[in-house]
């Protein structure tokens, strides 16, 4: 995090950096430009009821770009923002929302195919800690989900529902929200996500106050007597299965049968980046 002592990274640090990559020359990439988010500081941040700390807005931890619609979802430690790209060098907030109750840290947005939603994961405690507990609930360590609403420079992002597994892990496990992208289903909205020890979840957020899993799949923990961090850190669909990066067992491919993601099989891309969400379909 920016700190005073450490003279490359002073706070506010509040700035991002727009790199340049002429596609002939790659190694021509260059930043054209650093715009600064928060010229008013952002969220102060602060302790919680439950002696997690809510995390300041010094940056923003994850940007997901959605070129074609001209949108940029920012998971910004203590802010959720929405950027318009119209014009690519000069980003411009459209809205900021916070959450003093529930969310710690900003961690990652992802959008829904049609741009009209935007999940921002809060991870709570940094992926170390046991939070999908009764001590943590049902809201904290969790998705939020927020529907795009108005037009233009009055588009809004507005609160629905949060969803976080529906099963409790153990007190060893380090469990928390964590990285995962669409699947690519027409007319619906699924996504697969990580959740370190608390395993994979594919859930489906169509109705956006009424989220649902519909699969999950975990090993369970990795000790019945301590805390390990393990657990799949990041969990993204790619042409007809899931690939998973699990911090202490490695690399898993997955594939999930369920007539609800079925269409997904027919959808191919040659490339996938889940920072750079691709658009499925014109429709």
């Amino acid at each position: 995090s920016p700190a005073a002592n450490l003279p490359n990274c002073q706070p506010p640090h509040d700035k991002i950096s727009i790199v340049e990559v002429p596609t002939k020359h790659p190694e021509r990439a260059a930043v054209v430009a650093t715009p600064v988010l928060f010229p008013d500081g952002g969220n102060p941040g602060g302790p919680n009821p439950d002696g997690t700390n809510r995390s300041a807005t010094t940056g923003c931890h994850d940007l997901t770009a959605y070129p074609e619609k001209n949108l940029m979802a920012g998971a910004c430690m203590g802010d959720g923002v929405l950027f318009d790209l119209s014009d690519k060098l000069n980003p411009r907030v459209i809205d900021r929302v916070q959450d003093n109750v529930n969310f710690a840290f900003w961690h990652s947005a992802t959008f829904n195919n049609s741009g009209t939603k935007v999940v921002y994961t809060d991870e709570l405690g940094g992926g170390s800690l046991p939070t999908c507990n009764a001590t943590f609930g049902p809201n904290r360590g969790a998705d939020g989900i927020y529907d795009i609403t108005g037009r233009g420079d009055n588009r809004k992002l507005e609160f629905r529902s949060y969803y976080k597994l529906p099963r409790y892990q153990t007190e060893n496990e380090n469990c928390v929200a964590h990285n995962g992208s669409l699947i690519p289903v027409k007319g619906r909205d699924i996504m697969v996500q990580a959740w370190y020890q608390g395993g994979i979840s594919v859930w489906d957020f169509t109705d956006s106050a009424n989220p649902k899993e519909i699969g999950y799949w975990e090993r369970g923990p990795l000790s019945d007597t301590q805390r390990i961090v393990g657990g799949s850190w990041s969990a993204y669909y790619y042409n007809g299965h899931i690939y998973s990066s699990d911090i202490q067992k490695g690399f898993d491919v997955l594939a999930i049968n369920d007539w609800r993601t079925a269409p997904a099989k027919s959808v191919r891309y040659d490339e996938f980046n889940a920072q750079t969400q691709p658009v499925y379909g014109r429709g």
